[in-house]
């Protein structure tokens, strides 16, 4: 592909993800917490803000959040060092990050609606028909569903990056037109940007996925999830003809400039716009 016609097919890809008219949006822990693992209002703030931006451009939006083993470990101060202390951890957590939600959509007089899912609910195809009516009635009723996996009962699952996976999942399977990861950094980099100031944006993905996985592999100290699972998740969605961008949560309007197709982060472009 000449690097003209790879401009041109960036530029459809960018104009796809704002034409989008359901979206996922996926929220990390650090998205939501500060450095004591506490919620922050302000950051929760600032992602329903973002919200906000894409449902007056008329859009329907369904977030797929993490950030309850995080807030309960800040809530408690204790370190979670083995699964079962995550698992309590997240009882805590989760309905603190609900009730965060909860206030802060207030702000717009926007109903939320909590839905806690493992991977078994997007992979049984008789569970997962019951998940998606669920979040089409919600979406009907003009409410912003809020996803977690459930952490309580969750066993293998439970690791770095599984809402990655799952956003990419309930992307694909409710026929969302978009999936926007939000996280600590803007985008896909050559290098790890906190180590290398060298490090380069990826502004576009096409075709190179598997070098783009090498390269993140090697400036990773993750064993699970991190940039990995967020590539690999928009992966999914982008060879299932859906657009995916990872962009950085504190970046000003991030989700109102998606919505006028202007260039941030890093956009993984629809397998069906390469043909």
């Amino acid at each position: 592909m000449s690097e003209s016609t790879e401009a041109a097919v960036v530029e459809r890809a960018r104009k796809t993800a704002a034409a989008a008219e359901l979206v996922v949006v996926k929220a990390g822990t650090n998205s939501l917490t500060d450095e004591s693992s506490h919620l922050d209002p302000a950051r929760i703030d600032k992602l329903v803000d973002d919200v906000q931006d894409l449902r007056a451009a008329g859009k329907a939006v369904i977030v797929v959040s993490s950030g309850a083993v995080g807030a309960g470990i800040g809530r408690m101060q204790l370190s979670a060092d083995d699964l079962q202390t995550q698992q309590a951890l997240s009882t805590i957590g989760q309905s603190r990050l609900m009730r965060a939600y909860t206030e802060s959509f207030d702000r717009y007089e926007t109903t939320v609606a909590q839905i806690l899912i493992s991977e078994d609910d997007l992979r049984v195809p008789p569970r997962f028909a019951n998940l998606r009516q669920t979040i089409e009635q919600l979406v009907a009723w003009d409410v912003v569903p809020i996803i977690n996996e459930n952490d309580a009962l969750a066993t293998a699952e439970l690791r770095i990056g599984d809402n990655d996976m799952i956003a990419a999942g309930v992307t694909v399977g409710v026929e969302a037109d978009l999936l926007v990861t939000l996280t600590d950094v803007d985008g896909v980099f050559t290098q790890n940007p906190r180590e290398e100031p060298t490090a380069e944006r990826v502004p576009a993905v096409t075709t190179q996925y598997t070098d783009v996985e090498q390269m993140v592999a090697a400036s990773s100290r993750e064993e699970f999830g991190g940039m990995l699972t967020k590539i690999r998740g928009a992966r999914d969605v982008a060879e299932a003809g859906v657009p995916a961008i990872i962009t950085a949560c504190a970046a000003p309007e991030v989700l109102a400039r998606v919505a006028t197709a202007e260039p941030v982060g890093t956009i993984f472009v629809p397998t069906t716009l390469l043909v």
